[in-house]
């Protein structure tokens, strides 16, 4: 045990101190030291005490417990279920919003040498040839996102949670040449579907036809690059399924047993579980559902519910007995923990993921009903249960393999192949119970040398404003109108991506996205790269000038190399909203980069600022063009956008992410670069006010609704601070009031003290929201 020695003298200070008194601080040493002392003759002076606090009947009850008679070795187990802790991995990656690295001597001259070097003989990305197979000595990653269930349209936190958030991480592992297949589909079977085709007058296979239809248009629009986008109602789902479901019945995993229902008489029909809400009995949420509770993430078995009530026709249901087949989940207990050992060890499970997961296992893992008494779904093929379907939690996730099987009748070389092939999963966290327990114990126990997860990557909730999204009530933006807004699909990716929900739920907000808009994008992405591109086209022909490099500018390449390997470094382990913070770093050192230098002054000079002028104008419009690369897995529009305009070879993208992080000039002096154009539009206040009352539906939103008399919306918007970017804006606008004092004082042409006011007043603004303050807001209060 690692250091022994603090905890011996903890040990005997407590000792000495307490006396014969019992305390907290010996309950909890008593139980970390009990591995080393209850079976060693060793450290003998604290053996007493020990024994005397190991006496007490909560502490003998407590040991009974958790080893259960089967010695030290069972605490091993044990304490692998328990909720690990939060604490950052030695390893991970910096954080994007630690503050600026401070580079050494020896870093800026080694980014200097290598982005000198210039763009060698490199290949391009290739180009995707189907099917996409496994390959041998190359990185085989089988990435899905969580089947959207096909009964309704998505809304934003659906696709963030799920397909957004998979296409940016398989965008990227393409960039970094990864063989890569991304398989996603609609979930089509179950009571929510025969339901809908009720309410819309059509058959259920008519409904699935429909939304299927309506989830790809809306993906399309997204971007959303699947390698295949299938559905569960094929005949493969049907052959698979069963065939998995015969393999267990073979190997004695399934049981049978006679449950309790809920039926609804006013209906005629069982309720499954999503049909019938009601009271938490271990909570009291009011709103969980048949098969678990949304607030407490505990299982539900629907007749435990405390006021049930059928979701369809709000009548209470009565309980009904029917005969169902089990999944014995304890009796795969054991290998799906020594499995899940082996996952979250190497694999980059999101902290979520874990901690559902050992809270499933902690409880300890009771049989789990895998038939239901439905008509829309696959059928059991027992001749006992003919009359039956599989339960869509049993039968959803084996769509992935039905889905891979309908691309490529090759699909069991990434299905049946876990030595050679990387599995991620992406989904919302009410989704990794049963992808993390249930369908692995599915693949274990069917005994076929299945390909189960290596990373399992859950996000929160995404909220709309201060409440949930309802297609019902109108509230909130769905999938099928984001394009009505008039905001380019790159703008929305790119606002999702920004409040990704990682650690914990966020909230979408329309102020918020106009603010992100037009300080990140409009006047800090878009400002740079604008920029960079003009000075080229008006200064210097459209040619990419010559480049002689002084200390600042192998300090800014060195920056900017340091953010390029943060951000693979922090992709790699799937930490989408960090590495996005990266990208605007890049552009944050390229803005301050160039208003320091001043190209547009320099130009006007003599020789050698004319060289300076060429030389910052060069080093710029270099840093836009990675900039094109790394945007590409989160705004590909934008991105190819970019390096249309500055007409970029085509293996920048490869040289620069196909290994630890190169930043090197890629577009070497006499490039000749095509015409630039501004990238992005402001977001006006008018228009995000009109779209905020078109989606607020009926509820009024409480934040503003208490004070809508006393200020404008616009006041009302809450703004994160970003401390660090404040430091850095605070420097600036004290450098720029000197030089507007200093003109003022030189009584300088009206046109360039306009110039450098309108620039001071700009980073007074970016500075107002990096101290988490609207500039909007304080309008009016000064001159």
């Amino acid at each position: 045990m690692p250091n022994i020695g603090r905890y011996i003298s903890l040990v005997n200070f407590i000792c000495e101190k307490c006396l014969e008194a019992v305390s907290v601080a010996d309950i909890v040493l008593w139980a970390a030291l009990y591995p080393l002392l209850s079976d060693s003759g060793e450290l003998r002076s604290v053996r007493g005490w020990f024994e005397r606090v190991g006496g007490l009947e909560a502490c003998q009850t407590s040991a009974r417990r958790v080893l259960q008679g089967k010695g030290v070795e069972a605490l091993k187990t044990f304490l692998q279920k328990l909720p690990a802790t939060q604490t950052q991995r030695r390893d991970s990656p910096t954080n994007a919003e630690d503050g600026e690295h401070v580079m050494t001597v020896e870093e800026i001259e080694e980014a200097a040498q290598v982005w000198s070097e210039g763009l060698k003989a490199s290949p391009a990305v290739s180009e995707r040839k189907h099917p996409v197979l496994p390959q041998e000595g190359k990185r085989n990653v089988l990435l899905t996102s969580a089947l959207p269930y096909v009964n309704n349209v998505p809304h934003l936190g659906n696709i963030i949670g799920c397909v957004l958030s998979a296409d940016v991480f398989a965008r990227y592992g393409r960039l970094r040449g990864w063989n890569l297949l991304y398989i996603c589909g609609t979930d089509e079977y179950g009571t929510a579907t025969e339901n809908k085709a009720r309410e819309e007058g059509l058959t259920p296979q008519e409904i699935c036809d429909k939304y299927h239809a309506v989830h790809a248009d809306i993906y399309q629009w997204f971007q959303i690059d699947f390698d295949f986008f299938g559905r569960t109602t094929t005949e493969r789902q049907t052959e698979i399924a069963q065939d998995i479901f015969w393999r267990l019945h073979e190997r004695g995993f399934l049981l049978e047993d006679t449950v309790e229902q809920l039926r609804c008489e006013s209906c005629q029909r069982f309720l499954a579980d999503r049909f019938v809400e009601g009271e938490c009995p271990h909570c009291r949420y009011p709103e969980a559902r048949g098969d678990q509770c949304d607030k407490c993430g505990r299982l539900i078995n629907a007749v435990e519910l405390r006021n049930p009530q059928c979701k369809v026709c709000k009548e209470t249901p009565v309980i009904r007995s029917s005969k169902h087949l089990f999944l014995n989940l304890p009796k795969l207990e054991s290998e799906l923990e020594q499995w899940l050992a082996k996952s979250t060890g190497s694999g980059d499970w999101t902290a979520n993921a874990r901690h559902i997961t050992r809270s499933w296992l902690r409880d300890g893992l009771k049989p789990r009903c895998i038939t239901r008494d439905l008509l829309w779904g696959t059928p059991v093929p027992h001749e006992d249960y003919k009359q039956k379907v599989f339960y869509v939690w049993f039968d959803a996730p084996i769509g992935y393999l039905s889905i891979t099987a309908n691309y490529t009748d090759q699909w069991e070389k990434w299905w049946k192949n876990p030595q050679q092939v990387e599995l991620y999963n992406f989904m919302a966290k009410d989704n990794v119970p049963f992808h993390s327990v249930v369908f692995p114990c599915s693949l274990l126990g069917a005994q076929d040398n299945y390909t189960l997860v290596n990373h399992l990557i859950a996000t929160e909730y995404l909220n709309y404003e201060d409440t949930k999204f309802s297609k019902s009530r109108g509230v909130g933006v769905f999938g099928d109108m984001a394009k009505d807004t008039g905001i380019p699909s790159d703008v929305w990716r790119f606002y999702l991506l920004y409040l990704r929900p990682e650690g914990q739920d966020s909230a979408f907000s329309w102020s918020d996205m106009a603010l992100k808009n037009n300080s990140e994008l409009l006047n800090n992405l878009g400002n740079f790269i604008n920029r960079a591109g003009m000075f080229v086209s008006k200064f210097f022909d459209g040619r990419v000038p010559e480049m002689l490099l002084n200390e600042d500018d192998k300090r800014l390449i060195a920056q900017v190399r340091w953010e390029l390997k943060q951000y693979i470094q922090l992709l790699d382990k799937v930490r989408i909203r960090d590495a996005l913070k990266c990208i605007l770093n890049i552009s944050r050192h390229g803005n301050q980069y160039i208003q320091v230098n001043e190209p547009w002054k320099k130009i006007k000079g003599g020789d050698g600022d004319r060289q300076r002028a060429g030389t910052v104008t060069g080093v710029s419009v270099n840093v836009a063009c990675l900039l094109s690369v790394v945007l590409e897995p989160y705004m590909p529009s934008v991105s190819h956008t970019i390096r249309q305009q500055l007409q970029a070879p085509p293996t920048c993208v490869s040289t620069m992410l196909q290994n630890t992080g190169t930043f090197i000039c890629t577009l070497p002096a006499g490039h000749c670069i095509g015409t630039v154009s501004p990238l992005f539009q402001k977001l006006e206040n008018e228009q995000i006010e009109a779209l905020r009352k078109r989606f607020g539906g009926q509820q009024v939103c409480k934040r503003h609704s208490s004070i809508i008399n006393q200020r404008s919306p616009a006041e009302n918007c809450k703004i994160d601070a970003d401390p660090d970017r404040a430091k850095q804006l605070t420097a600036l606008v004290a450098e720029q009031g000197n030089k507007v004092r200093v003109l003022k004082a030189q009584k300088a042409e009206k046109s360039v003290l306009d110039k450098e006011v309108e620039t001071l007043l700009d980073l007074k603004k970016q500075l107002s929201l990096a101290e988490g303050k609207n500039p909007a807001a304080q309008k009016g209060k000064k001159k």
